[in-house]
């Protein structure tokens, strides 16, 4: 186990986990990279931030696996695309409210995300 964290330290690091995804403006593997970042630095350090990182890394996955399958099915109609933009705005506005609530001390669950990230 690492370095034991206060639970001002947790709530920080967790709603960073979450928070991170919006790397993703910038960057667009930035909505994976970032929760993995965290992840991997703190999820020995804390319980709490190890469950919200896997949780918004799970959930950023999911949507770059959703976004990724609209774009391809763009070559068949434009509305894919649109679609897509939906997926991707959705899921900043999910890690928003995820990394609220982690600042709160509370964990986050996303309504859907694959769990590939145990």
């Amino acid at each position: 186990m690492g370095k034991s964290l206060t639970k001002t330290e947790e709530s920080t690091w967790g709603m960073a986990a979450h928070m991170s995804a919006l790397t993703g403006i910038i960057f667009p593997l930035g909505i994976v990279l970032g929760p993995l970042v965290v992840w991997l630095l703190k999820r020995n350090d804390s319980g709490f931030v190890d469950t919200n990182a896997k949780e918004a890394l799970n959930f950023q996955i999911t949507i770059l696996i959703i976004t990724f399958l609209l774009v391809v099915l763009s070559a068949l109609s434009g509305i894919f695309v649109v679609l897509a933009g939906i997926v991707g705005l959705a899921g900043l506005g999910f890690a928003i409210y995820g990394g609220l609530q982690a600042k709160k001390g509370e964990n986050y669950t996303y309504p859907f995300a694959l769990r590939l990230i145990k």
